[in-house]
């Protein structure tokens, strides 16, 4: 049971609609509208929230470690099996905008339960997958689940919650995404020891269930109350697939050039397939009579300034889960478990932040906690810089506490920030734009700083990274957390304007 099991109930009111049935004449039974405004057991709702946003960021790294057994078991070849997790990433970032959207439209929480039963439903198939095609399907089942649990989950928040309780609840569904990326490896390896991989997958249903069972029983149906005729002239299926395609060839892009290098043909092509899909989506934004994303969207200061805040961040954060590993065992010599030991640090540092930095930013405002989170950040980010192989394991987990807390400091207070500012038929789009921000900075990270890992010593390429000795490795480190330090600090200095800006500006 979360923390939030403890919150006293709250009153769910439907935003001021003059033209939803709860304010105009209607014969509908009193007993239908007394349910419509019925208190809202808040601390349940968190509780179904919390674990659907854990579901899904399991989903991104839980089946990691069992990718070799998959490759003796189904027969496939080490690159092809990488698709069992690329498939799921690359689902969740094509699309997740759009179910943001589509929830705005449809209705949030009907949705939302939609995603939890696909996503319960493709486990199963993977689960009882016996060949690597139909694995991939599945993990591309559970990718439009899991965008779906991703996009729409912070959007909940601003529903249910009073103002003065919005920091603490997205501070426990941060600590969730925290939590998932912590839990994953270790969960996995006990399932796959235990029961074999296919217990990755099944393990994904009690806890489903009862989020389903949550979510469906205590999260307000009002949230669904009927929109506007305006907000239901139709859906931008044109403009989705556009966004899908050039959102899917980036993160194609940027997964191939890890292999290939950037200049290779295939990176190009799906570069420049990304750039025309991009051109072809702004056209048709433009013209759309109901269009997906609204440009004067961006417009508003602090939407732009937080997606490029959390694109800077996660690529930040991708290089300490990307490098790390390297880091520990080749420079440092430290044996499998304890590099997993270590690993743990940060995430369960940024899990432990998430509920208080969601209080203290309810007290003091969200914005100057994120600030100071930044700078704790770039601070650890300039430490990260300055390992070497005499300072040992202690100046990296130093390191990495600086970097964790102030993610956690970063993260709750940011989407806090945000989704107080977005207006109500827009908070499911708002947070899918969050989310799609967060995954284009793990993606980005994982290629550009392998890569400039990869080539940061003289001699040291792509194809010699797993016989590079301890010195390479520590240069390799420390090249790369240079700029990521730079990419910290601009992050800090835009974090600086949004102290300026006005709520709902733009």
């Amino acid at each position: 049971m979360t923390p939030s099991s403890r919150l006293p109930p709250t009153h769910f009111t439907p935003p001021h609609d003059p033209t939803s049935r709860a304010h105009a004449p209607s014969n509908e039974p009193a007993q239908s509208e007394k349910a419509r405004h019925r208190p809202v057991r808040s601390g349940r709702v968190l509780a179904g929230l919390s674990l659907a946003i854990l579901l899904s960021q399991l989903g991104t790294n839980i089946i990691n470690v069992a990718l070799p057994t998959l490759v003796k078991d189904l027969g496939a070849d080490f690159g092809s099996i990488q698709w069992v997790v690329v498939s799921y990433l690359l689902v969740v970032t094509a699309l997740i905008v759009g179910v943001g959207r589509f929830g705005d439209q449809l209705g949030k929480k009907r949705l939302y339960l939609w995603g939890l039963a696909i996503f319960m439903a493709a486990s199963v198939f993977c689960a009882l997958s016996t060949s690597l095609p139909q694995l991939i399907a599945g993990r591309a089942g559970q990718g439009l689940g899991g965008a779906i649990l991703m996009a729409l989950s912070f959007a909940f928040v601003g529903e249910v919650f009073p103002k003065h309780r919005t920091g603490f609840a997205m501070g426990v569904l941060s600590t969730m995404v925290s939590l998932g990326i912590a839990l994953g490896p270790s969960l996995g390896s006990l399932a796959l020891a235990a029961f074999g991989w296919q217990a990755v997958f099944w393990l994904n249903l009690p806890f489903g269930l009862l989020a389903f069972l949550l979510v469906g029983r205590y999260l307000p149906d009002a949230i669904d109350a009927p929109k506007p005729p305006v907000q239901k002239a139709g859906f931008d299926w044109l403009g989705t697939i556009f966004l899908a395609a050039t959102l899917g060839a980036y993160a194609l892009a940027m997964t191939f050039s890890g292999k290939l290098g950037f200049g290779a043909p295939l990176v190009l092509q799906l570069g420049l397939g990304a750039g025309v899909g991009l051109a072809l989506f702004l056209a048709v934004q433009v013209k759309a009579r109901t269009p997906l994303l609204r440009l004067a969207m961006f417009g508003n200061a602090l939407l732009s300034t937080s997606m490029a805040m959390s694109v800077l961040v996660y690529a930040v954060m991708m290089a300490t889960l990307v490098l790390g590993p390297f880091f520990l065992s080749k420079a440092l010599g430290l044996d499998t478990r304890m590099v997993g030991l270590v690993m743990t640090v940060g995430p369960l540092a940024a899990a432990i932040m998430g509920v208080p930095a969601g209080a203290i930013a309810d007290r003091i405002g969200a914005r100057l906690v994120m600030v100071v989170g930044l700078a704790l950040f770039t601070i650890g980010a300039f430490a990260m810089s300055r390992v070497s192989l005499d300072g040992g394991v202690a100046t990296y987990i130093v390191a990495i506490l600086f970097i964790s807390i102030g993610l956690a400091l970063f993260q709750t207070p940011n989407n806090t920030a945000v989704m107080a500012d977005a207006r109500p038929e827009q908070r499911g789009l708002v947070s899918g734009l969050l989310a799609l921000a967060r995954n284009l900075g793990l993606i980005t990270g994982a290629s550009l700083m392998g890569a400039l890992f990869a080539s940061a010593a003289s001699g040291m390429a792509t194809a010699t990274v797993a016989t590079a000795n301890a010195e390479l490795v520590t240069n390799g480190m420390r090249f790369t957390f240079r700029i990521a330090t730079m990419m910290a600090a601009a992050a800090f200095l835009l974090s600086l304007t949004t102290l300026r800006i006005r709520r709902g500006r733009g």
